[in-house]
């Protein structure tokens, strides 16, 4: 398998594990973006958008725990570096982020998108 077709299964593995993330806790991923509690950032990671109350803290820190996870997984299985994997799930997320969704691009801070 070449570069081109590993990264294209990493993204699809991706896609799959960003579509089936929730946390266990009250709020699901997809209600914290659709209040503007969390956002997608270019690291391949999601992080709070404003002061986060202990149930957003959990959320985030569940779906990053388990991205994380699937990102070394991925990059073991591709040879590739972990942060190779981080940035192109960060650019993936931040294209597939619906407009008015909170995104934060490297160096800048969050907004709407």
């Amino acid at each position: 398998m070449n570069m081109k077709n590993r990264i294209q299964a990493a993204f699809a593995l991706i896609a799959l594990m960003l579509i089936s993330f929730s946390a266990p806790a009250a709020m699901t991923i997809d209600e914290a973006k659709q209040n503007g509690l969390i956002g997608e950032d270019a690291s391949g990671y999601i992080g709070a958008v404003a002061r986060p109350n202990s149930e957003i803290r959990a959320l985030v820190a569940s779906v990053n725990d388990r991205r994380r996870e699937e990102y070394e997984r991925i990059a073991s299985a591709n040879n590739l570096e972990v942060d190779a994997v981080e940035k192109l799930a960060g650019k993936k997320t931040i294209e597939m982020t619906p407009t008015g969704f909170y995104i934060r691009l490297p160096g800048r801070d969050w907004q709407r998108k």
